[in-house]
């Protein structure tokens, strides 16, 4: 059984910085790329980051693009999502993905077979 968990969600001030991680576990990790995507109050889950199995090729969104780095280790069947220059807008649930797939196939939550339960990310001053 496929398990993802995140941490590292926290409330934080305009500006600052924030990781989050997510521990796989249930099958080999370095098979799989994973993602990372955000839902606001009241909008849709919309894409972030994701990574392929090897963290060779790594894709963003593209407002987010300079300020958000998606990593992995897979040593440790760990991705991370370091968070930088933070706004209020950032504001959301993030949630990790895996999907069933080396490669990146796409940047849809339709793309992606199995989810975390979140983390909350809240910047505000």
């Amino acid at each position: 059984q496929v398990q993802l968990v995140e941490s590292g969600g926290q409330l934080v001030q305009p500006g600052g910085s924030l990781r989050l991680s997510c521990t796989a576990s249930g099958r080999t990790f370095s098979r799989y790329a994973m993602g990372w995507f955000r839902q606001a109050p009241g909008k849709d889950r919309e894409f972030v980051a994701a990574v392929s199995y090897s963290g060779r090729n790594t894709y963003y969104a593209d407002s987010l693009k300079g300020r958000f780095t998606i990593s992995r280790d897979n040593a440790k069947n760990l991705v991370h999502l370091q968070m930088n220059s933070l706004k209020p807008e950032d504001t959301a649930v993030y949630y990790c993905a895996s999907d069933d797939y080396g490669a990146v196939r796409g940047r849809s939550p339709s793309d992606y077979h199995y989810w975390g339960q979140g983390t909350q990310v809240t910047v505000s001053s």
